[in-house]
């Protein structure tokens, strides 16, 4: 479970590593059936820690850190459970990309879902892969290339 909702369940350091034992525990454990990825708080994971990043601005600690992040990511994916991402608020960013890693998610009304890094000025073009395994390619691209979060939200049959 992501347990930072003060921070929005944002992917720190500590958080990355935590989600990197647990999945290194995980894939060793032939009891498990089938791994929940789930969050506390209002959102389910708003990407990387901006905080944390914006304090150490050096290229080689982004490039450690993104390391450690994809190498967590793809210990995700390649877990014999499958992995279901259970989406409550928002997952922006790498929040997005980590949903987009698991095998299924199940997401509620209130989930929202975006690659904002461009509204910072980054373009976060690792989220790109899994989003656009998950969503058509045109689809992908909008969401990379213009941030905010335009996923619509369900209609009932009485909505007009």
């Amino acid at each position: 479970m992501l347990n930072r909702p003060k921070r929005q369940n944002a992917l720190s350091e500590a958080l990355i590593d935590e989600l990197q034992r647990a999945a290194d525990a995980l894939a060793a454990d032939p009891g498990i059936r089938v791994v929940v990825l789930a969050a506390d708080g209002p959102a389910f994971c708003a990407g990387h820690d901006l905080r944390e990043m914006r304090a150490r601005p050096d290229l080689e600690y982004y490039r450690a850190l993104f390391a450690r992040c994809t190498r967590m990511m793809l210990s995700i994916a390649g877990l014999p459970q499958p992995v279901i991402a259970r989406v409550h608020g928002v997952a922006t960013a790498a929040g997005c990309q980590l949903v987009a890693t698991c095998d299924l998610a199940v997401a509620s009304q209130h989930a929202r879902f975006a690659t904002s890094g461009i509204d910072v000025g980054l373009f976060c073009a690792t989220p790109g892969v899994p989003l656009s395994r998950n969503v058509s390619r045109k689809r992908a691209f909008e969401m990379l290339v213009t941030g905010p979060s335009s996923t619509p939200r369900p209609r009932s049959t009485g909505d007009s």
